[in-house]
Order: C-alpha cells, then sequence, then structure tokens
C-alpha cells in the first residue's frame, strides 16, 4: 500500500496537510520522528504543524522601505480608475498633469498588486493588415482627415469639462494628419457644418501647394455630416471642384472607423498632452488658440511617434530624412478658427473685385489672406 506524502498533502491544501500530520501524530503518541518518517518530512515540519497555525502564514516583509508611500499608491488607483489608462499611459498622465515622476515598472506593479484591470479595447476590424504602405510612402501624399468633440466626458475630467463650458472655448477640432510624416494640421471650431469642412481642406491644400507639394494629394475622410455627409453627388461635386488643385477625397465604408486609424489615435494625444493639462490654464479663446498652436508645433518638432515606419522620428525629422525638396516650414502651419476664416471669406466675397475671378482664385485669396493675419 502506497503512503501519502507531506508533500502530495499540500498540494491538495497545507491545511489539509497539517491536520493529516496532527492525527499522524496523535496515532503515534507524539512520536516527531516516527510521524516524519512515515509522512517523509522532516522534524521540524512535523513541529511546525503541531505548534502552529493550520493556514500558512503571510511571506510579505515585515519592513518595505522602498515601497511606494500608500496615500501615492491610492492616488494612482484613483486616477487610473478615474481615466482608464494602463500603466505606460498613466504614467505619463501622472507626469504631465501632477508632476508625479514614476517608473512605468511601479505603475505596473501598483495596478497588479491591487489588482485593477483596466478593459482592454479590441481592434474595429479584428485585423493586422496595414493601411498603406508606409515603407513607400512620399511625404504629402496621402493624409486622413477627422473631427474631434473635444467636450467629451469620457476624456476629461469633470472640472476640464465644466471650464470649457464656462469660458466659451470651441467645441470642435479639425485634424489633417499626413500619413507619410504624421504631420498634424489643426484648426478649431463653435459648430461642425460642411462649409466649414470644405473652407478647412481647401485651406490646408493652398498651404501645402504654396510649400512645393507639386504631388497628387489624396484625402481619406469618414461619412460625417461635415464633410459629404454620405452622399455621392456632394462627394463628386467637391472633387471636381477641387481637381484644378490635383486634389482626391475619398470616403471609407459605413462603421469602418479602422479605417481611419492615424487620425483617431491622434485623438488619445489631444486629451493626454493638451486638454487635460492645459485646458483649465485656457480663460478666452485667445489663450486656447496659442496654447493649440503650442502642442500643434510640439507634434510636428518634438513629439517622437512609434506608428509604422516612424521609428520613434518626429515629423519634422522623418520629413528631413526623406530627402524631400520641401522645407520643414510647412510644419508650421497656423492653428486657426474656422468662424475667423469664415468671417474673411464673407468680406472676400462681398467684394466685387474678386467675384468674377472665380472659385479656386477667390478661396486662393482667401486662404492667403488668413496665413497673413498670422
Amino acid at each position: 500500500m502506497s503512503i501519502i506524502t507531506y508533500d502530495e498533502l499540500r498540494k491538495q491544501s497545507p491545511k489539509f496537510a497539517r491536520e493529516m500530520v496532527r492525527k499522524v501524530l496523535l496515532s503515534n503518541g507524539g512520536n516527531v520522528s516516527k510521524t516524519a518518517a512515515l509522512l517523509k518530512t522532516t522534524r521540524n515540519t512535523v513541529r511546525r504543524a503541531r505548534d502552529g497555525d493550520l493556514e500558512d502564514k503571510s511571506r510579505r516583509p515585515k519592513t518595505s522601505p522602498k515601497k511606494t508611500i500608500t496615500s501615492l499608491e491610492n492616488f494612482i488607483i484613483q486616477e487610473s480608475k478615474n481615466t482608464g489608462f494602463r500603466y505606460r499611459r498613466l504614467a505619463r498622465h501622472l507626469f504631465n498633469q501632477y508632476g508625479i515622476s514614476i517608473s512605468e515598472n511601479t505603475v505596473k506593479a501598483i495596478l497588479r498588486r491591487n489588482n485593477v484591470k483596466v478593459k482592454k479595447k479590441r481592434s474595429a476590424s479584428g485585423k493586422n493588415r496595414h493601411l498603406y504602405d508606409y515603407e513607400a510612402l512620399s511625404p504629402f501624399c496621402e493624409f486622413q482627415l477627422d473631427t474631434k468633440h473635444l467636450l467629451d466626458k469620457r476624456a476629461l475630467s469633470e472640472r476640464a469639462y465644466k471650464h470649457m463650458g464656462r469660458y466659451d472655448l470651441p467645441k470642435y477640432e479639425w485634424n489633417l494628419i499626413d500619413i507619410g510624416t504624421r504631420a498634424r494640421f489643426t484648426a478649431y471650431s463653435y459648430e461642425l457644418s460642411s462649409t466649414y469642412g470644405y473652407m478647412f481642406i481647401v485651406f490646408c491644400v493652398l498651404w501645402l501647394k504654396a510649400h512645393n507639394v507639386r504631388n497628387k494629394i489624396r484625402i481619406r475622410m469618414d461619412n460625417g455630416g461635415e464633410f459629404c455627409g454620405g452622399s455621392d453627388k456632394k462627394l463628386n461635386m467637391w472633387n471636381s471642384s477641387l481637381s484644378n488643385l490635383d486634389v482626391e477625397l475619398y470616403t471609407i465604408p459605413p462603421g469602418a472607423k479602422h479605417l481611419m486609424g492615424v487620425v483617431e489615435n491622434s485623438h488619445r494625444a489631444d486629451d493626454e498632452f493638451f486638454l487635460i493639462p492645459h485646458i483649465e490654464r485656457c480663460l478666452n479663446l485667445k489663450t486656447f488658440l496659442y496654447k493649440a498652436q503650442k502642442w500643434q508645433d510640439t507634434w510636428n518638432f518634438a513629439k517622437p511617434n512609434f506608428g509604422i515606419a516612424m521609428n520613434g522620428m518626429t515629423p519634422y525629422q522623418k520629413l528631413k530624412a526623406s530627402n524631400s525638396l520641401i522645407h520643414h516650414h510647412i510644419l508650421k502651419m497656423p492653428t486657426i478658427l474656422m468662424e475667423h476664416l469664415f468671417k474673411f471669406s464673407f468680406n472676400l466675397f462681398n467684394n466685387p473685385m474678386l467675384k468674377s475671378t472665380g472659385q479656386y482664385v477667390y478661396t486662393k485669396c482667401l486662404c492667403y489672406s488668413m496665413w497673413l493675419q498670422y
């Protein structure tokens, strides 16, 4: 008959193993050596089972000099629950928002120790196919265009959300991102409309053309009402009017947001690096646009990008590495308010000297006049 050893009993349950040691010890008249021999364990193990607790004691050290203080640990846990960030984004958030410098590994250990779990987001397509041939892309030939609702309670704190409403700051952001260099061109507005959508496209295209972009420009956008709203007739009309500028607009299939992954991912950076740290310091529109310009310049010249084929380079470094004849001044496009652009366009439209020159020259004059304001 095979004898079950102490180690085999312990695999089932430490408490059950110690109870069996006590029973065997009692049947042997308290003989420690004989009990240890029967269960194939040591005499010290038998004595601990006889004199100690049935449950295992905690192996946690009595003192931990390098452990994060409890108040800071609780604060990190609370911030993780409020923001939904995982350890890497949370470490950046703590430094940008509160000036707390703490390593990603420490944040990761705190979240794991306290069983804080963040729900992982699944990709929209579930596939790993690349949207473009990133290695072969030339600068400023493929773009993604999208808008962002700045008043987002899921991204901003309640205090920041109320601050934007209290000081009447812009509610929407317009983004055009070059896929080849990840360069970013931005504008803001108080409302969304297809008029603003068309004007923003023309403004950005003329800025590119003024800086020696001679290749065809293809712009991918969604089916939002601020663009063509899913209307093929409207899309064809826009493409016809922009054909003189060698621009092609095309939309994604309804619901295929994964095809806008580059510009969509940039919206997260807006929250982390611009809105959350700086929005409460903006007490008027002028300050907001000034900080928005600084954020765009930071993105284009200083912020490393780890997307496909970027290898940690900034858009400026990527443009420089492409050996293109395009000057880096193209990355300094002014950050404007669409309402201001519309105001200038209205004044120019009512100028009798410009009415007979056609939409192309009129729009060109419009955009250059806006550029000269900065």
